[in-house]
């Protein structure tokens, strides 16, 4: 490698989340502060909301089926 061209790394370097949670990375920032992180993220505490897709297959056939019998409509 290139003498004085890359960043300086530190290996334990200070993470600190918005919800108070702080751990140890290796990074070129010695520390770092993030708004969230998997101790708060709600995919890994299981509080994510589930979307209903099969309610969103059913607005989108009623809205297609509108544009069809407009489209119906408009012919005659």
């Amino acid at each position: 490698m290139k003498k004085n061209i890359h960043p300086q790394y530190f290996p334990n370097a200070q993470v600190k989340c918005a919800c108070g949670a702080s751990f140890t990375v290796g990074s070129t920032k010695e520390f770092l502060e993030v708004e969230i992180c998997s101790k708060c993220h709600p995919f890994y505490t299981g509080k994510e909301k589930l979307v209903d897709a099969m309610g969103q297959v059913q607005k989108f056939r009623k809205r297609l089926a509108k544009k069809e019998e407009l489209a119906k409509r408009r012919k005659k």
